[in-house]
């Protein structure tokens, strides 16, 4: 299997990037999750994302780093495995420049010699541990977790996942699905999690799945799929340059490739876990050090208390596991 990494990243603090933004939308707002500073910042742990898959997933085909047209500094262009991906590479120009990560993430095929099988991180995504293949893909389709979550319908993003179930449910048949892969969505390796999905077995239609907030496995021609079914609705949510209601995720993807049986099951929290730093910075430091998942999220918050002391203890727990420069550092 050639499997590719696509991870997708911004520098807040560029120049030209803060002009466009300035244009478009004013000025950085912590009290509008759109456009709040955590949507953009970067902690400077990059390097330790490279070094992390150099590490301890050796085996990728090529990394897609997805950017506006920027570069750290010491990221090493010229390593064999990197591709540098501007927007204007595979979105098309009259939706550029964005600042909408859900417009970004809906393009992701269009990516150049982008692999069939192909993995997608946000860039607070971190391996931190040996990371076989296997962890992501089995016989060549996604390892996955099929289960149902509860969504209140309020705020932003759950609107926007309320978006994605609209077409689901418009496409397939629910009842139809869970009898042809009753084992996949019922498998016993998801524990407490299938508990909402049994009891809202009887119901007729698909709610909302439980999103495990880190590295997702995709198949490319899932993509294709879907914008040959959906494709009006997603170019008229292109026209968002900043996150909207009226937006489709990447959630839409991963749940219709769930329902097209395109994965197999794996208890995907079995080995991963999302920290919010506002609240769990001292587990999400602990866990680096002790290394116990093999995939974490640090997610970012505006209002993380101490914010300058938790990004130098996130620093240290890094460089205790991950302390020699990569390759692709110059």
């Amino acid at each position: 299997m050639e499997i590719d990494f696509v991870i997708t990243w911004v520098d807040m603090d560029d120049p030209k990037w803060k002009a466009d933004f300035a244009a478009w939308s004013g000025s950085i707002d912590n009290s509008r999750n759109e456009v709040s500073e955590a949507r953009f910042r970067d902690y400077g742990f990059l390097k330790y994302w490279f070094r992390g898959v150099e590490k301890f997933a050796p085996w990728v085909r090529k990394i897609h780093f997805v950017t506006c047209g920027q570069k750290p500094e010491w990221l090493n262009a010229d390593h064999p495995k990197l591709s540098l991906v501007n927007h204007s590479d595979y979105i098309p120009q009259h939706y550029l420049p964005v600042f909408n990560s859900s417009l970004i993430e809906i393009y992701l095929h269009k990516i150049p010699d982008l692999a069939e099988q192909f993995v997608y991180f946000n860039d607070d995504f971190f391996i931190i541990n040996h990371l076989p293949q296997e962890r992501f893909f089995t016989n060549g389709v996604p390892n996955d977790i099929a289960a149902f979550r509860y969504n209140s319908g309020m705020g932003l993003w759950s609107k926007c996942l309320k978006n994605n179930i609209r077409i689901i449910n418009e496409r397939f048949d629910k009842q139809e699905i869970l009898r042809r892969d009753h084992e996949k969505w019922f498998h016993p390796s998801y524990g407490k999690k299938s508990r909402l999905t049994r009891l809202l077995k009887p119901h007729n239609k698909f709610v909302t799945l439980i999103t495990p907030h880190n590295a997702q496995p995709y198949l490319k021609t899932t993509f294709d799929e879907v914008w040959e079914y959906a494709g009006d609705k997603l170019t008229k949510a292109s026209e968002n340059r900043f996150r909207s209601p009226e937006d489709y995720t990447q959630e839409l993807f991963r749940t219709w490739q769930i329902c097209r049986s395109n994965f197999h099951p794996y208890n995907t929290y079995s080995d991963t876990r999302m920290f919010p730093l506002v609240l769990r910075s001292k587990k999400a430091i602990q866990a680096i050090y002790d290394q116990h998942y093999k995939l974490i999220c640090l997610n970012d918050n505006a209002h993380i208390r101490h914010y300058t002391e938790v990004m130098r203890e996130l620093e240290k727990a890094f460089q205790s596991i991950l302390p020699e420069k990569s390759a692709f550092e110059l």
